[in-house]
């Protein structure tokens, strides 16, 4: 997320990173296990409140059909910003001549991913890629952002031109952060994002990251389908994966 942009809600509970499970299902928090298949929802919860980018317009579900007022239906009415929560960049958020939302593949966020721990690195830069091999085409970032933001973060860890570029040359296509942005909050010249459209690569921010551990994962991210919008929110998992392709 860079300076103000559009506008899109939904509502849960607060929880570090949930999990599901397939088949007898065993459901804690964020995290479900069916069988052999753990789920880890990586999506930050809508919750009242939700604080989005300062001058970005407000998350906010109204009421709108009640059935306790005679209506067949309850519905509410969802407006926030296209950058809400876990959300997707578009690369005409940042550039008027990007790619708009509906023009980006969607296996550009589904498919094996890389976490990685980077906490204590201050902006994100190329040595936390020293010495990765085979790093699949999803990389997500762990920089110590907590679970739920009662208050839009201040202060969280942008990455540098440098890391966007060396992830580039290493196969990447999307970077992930638990950050609202890869950018600074002060930042006008954007120059992470500059990278981003520099390189191709695509950009996934706002991720709950707390609590999962470090490794690799099969990614499942699927952001609304907005027809030219310069983002959407998404609904991000984890999977595991077969131990042969964990190594």
């Amino acid at each position: 997320m860079a300076p103000p942009s559009s506008t899109v809600q939904s509502s849960s509970t607060v929880q570090s990173s949930s999990t599901v499970q397939s088949s007898n299902t065993v459901q804690s928090s964020n995290t479900v296990t069916r069988s052999s298949t753990t789920i880890r929802d990586v999506s930050r919860a809508l919750t009242p409140g939700h604080p989005n980018w300062p001058g970005d317009a407000p998350f906010t579900v109204s009421p709108g059909a009640r059935i306790a007022t005679g209506d067949t239906v309850n519905t509410g009415v969802l407006s926030t910003s296209t950058h809400t929560g876990t959300h997707v960049d578009a690369p005409w958020h940042y550039a008027e001549t990007g790619s708009r939302l509906d023009h980006i593949p969607l296996d550009v966020y589904i498919g094996p991913c890389l976490l990685l721990d980077v906490r204590g690195h201050d902006p994100v830069d190329a040595d936390v890629l020293d010495g990765l091999k085979d790093l699949p085409e999803r990389l997500l970032l762990y920089t110590g952002q907590p679970a739920h933001w009662d208050t839009f973060p201040q202060d969280f860890a942008a990455l540098t031109p440098a890391f966007v570029r060396r992830a580039a040359a290493l196969g990447v296509r999307l970077v992930g952060t638990d950050g609202p942005s890869v950018d600074a909050l002060s930042s006008k010249a954007l120059p992470a994002h500059a990278a981003f459209m520099e390189t191709g690569l695509h950009i996934l921010e706002g991720l709950n990251l707390n609590g999962v551990t470090p490794g690799r994962y099969q990614l499942v991210c699927l952001p609304l389908p907005l027809v030219g919008a310069d983002g959407a929110p998404a609904r991000a998992v984890l999977l595991d994966l077969p131990a042969a392709e964990t190594l």
